[in-house]
């Protein structure tokens, strides 16, 4: 897991030390400006500071920071003493050490807001990849209260608690960070999208379902539709016909590319006795990478010698169907064979005679789809009921981006 921003390397402040030791150059007019002066009554104290820095010499730092401290009196003097703190905790690597100088540097007001809330960026990164969650989350939390403009912040806080197995905590975050780019006219990074609906989904909230469709809406791809539909799956629980309406979405998305879901959709298929649809996208499939060259062929074996009917006798078939099941079925053997508007047809008419009729007007929707009636697969996708619906919203998102 990573933070959004990254692992910052902790640095001094961007204002550069003045030269204090005798016989330093002195600074041009430019970088006078720019730089902190100490206090002639300070002045001593922050040179024999500076000297037991330099040398590295812990036990002098320590007696000089506080005759320092004691003779400051102005923000500039706090600041110089504070940078020369934090420069002997960073050469140390002392944590504890860096985060109090750099509230000592908050503390002086010499940097504005947003430059020590870099500093508590960095130091929250650097606290995040040693793993103490807690002292990070404080860290980007204080760096967030400096900086409200900064978006991404109170997002690192997320990744803390996610780090930490505060899922739920971190959700919401991610979640209400989504809301507010939205709410400014942005649109979200998929990066935030993808955190939000794991953690989500790793807490079990209700919400991933919103999350998932949000993404795969945004950021349409095979990654995005595999793993929205795959969550899908796992949240509803899916009869045989649901199972296969959802792969086939997949397959529509390019996103059916591992053998585990190969294999459910094509024994699925071989189940119901629609064997063209196994066998066409079998074929399909060899060119898929990620799938398994001995599930596939062992898929094969078990399709070869099995009947493929034709068109013809579908069409007598459908003159002598007694049933609305019976119909459902010529649908999807139609569909299997590619002829999507007889197989539309077909579905209307089973829906007439007593089949279920969220699973007919789903399958007429995917029918009408892909025969590239936009149109009326639309409104046969809107008239979905019953607890097929929510499979329906997701065929209408595919549809939605499609020319």
């Amino acid at each position: 897991m990573k933070v959004i921003l990254g692992a910052a390397t902790l640095a001094l402040a961007a204002a550069s030390m003045p030269a204090l030791a005798q016989g330093a150059a002195p600074a041009t007019q430019a970088q006078a400006s720019a730089q902190p002066k100490p206090s002639g009554k300070a002045r001593n104290a922050i040179v024999g500071l500076q000297t037991a820095v330099n040398a590295g010499d812990r036990v002098a730092i320590a007696t000089e920071l506080a005759k320092a401290q004691a003779a400051a009196t102005t923000a500039d003097d706090r600041y110089i003493i504070a940078q020369l703190q934090l420069k002997a905790a960073i050469a140390a690597n002392d944590t504890g050490a860096i985060s109090t100088a750099i509230d000592a540097i908050a503390a002086s007001g010499f940097l504005d807001s947003s430059r020590t809330s870099e500093l508590y960026v960095s130091l929250g990164s650097q606290l995040f990849q040693q793993k103490q969650y807690a002292r990070a989350a404080a860290a980007f939390e204080r760096a967030a209260a400096l900086n409200p403009a900064n978006s991404k912040l109170p997002l690192m806080v997320a990744d803390v608690r996610m780090a930490e197995g505060r899922k739920a905590d971190a959700a919401a975050m991610y979640e209400r960070g989504i809301k507010a780019a939205q709410a400014a006219g942005q649109k979200p990074d998929e990066a935030l999208y993808r955190r939000a609906v794991q953690a989500a989904y790793d807490a079990k909230i209700a919400s991933v379902d919103e999350l998932a469709r949000q993404w795969v809406t945004a950021y349409p791809s095979a990654d995005s539709w595999r793993n929205s539909l795959a969550i899908f799956r796992n949240q509803h629980n899916l009869d045989l016909e649901g199972t296969i309406d959802l792969l086939r979405l997949m397959r529509a998305n390019n996103a059916l590319t591992k053998s585990n879901e190969l294999s459910l959709y094509v024994n699925g298929l071989i189940g119901q006795s629609n064997f063209i649809e196994a066998q066409t996208y079998l074929d399909q499939a060899a060119s898929v990478p990620g799938i398994d060259a001995g599930a596939l062929q062992s898929l094969k074996a078990t399709l070869a010698g099995k009947p493929k009917v034709t068109a013809a006798q579908l069409a007598a078939s459908a003159k002598s169907a007694q049933s609305g099941m019976a119909l459902l079925r010529i649908g999807d053997r139609y569909y299997g064979l590619g002829d999507y508007a007889r197989a539309a047809e077909t579905y209307r008419a089973a829906k007439a005679k007593g089949a279920d009729s969220g699973l007919a007007d789903l399958r007429t929707g995917i029918a009408l789809a892909a025969a590239g009636d936009k149109a009326a697969a639309t409104a046969a996708l809107n008239g979905v009921s019953g607890p097929r619906k929510a499979l329906a919203q997701y065929w209408l998102l595919y549809l939605q981006g499609k020319a």
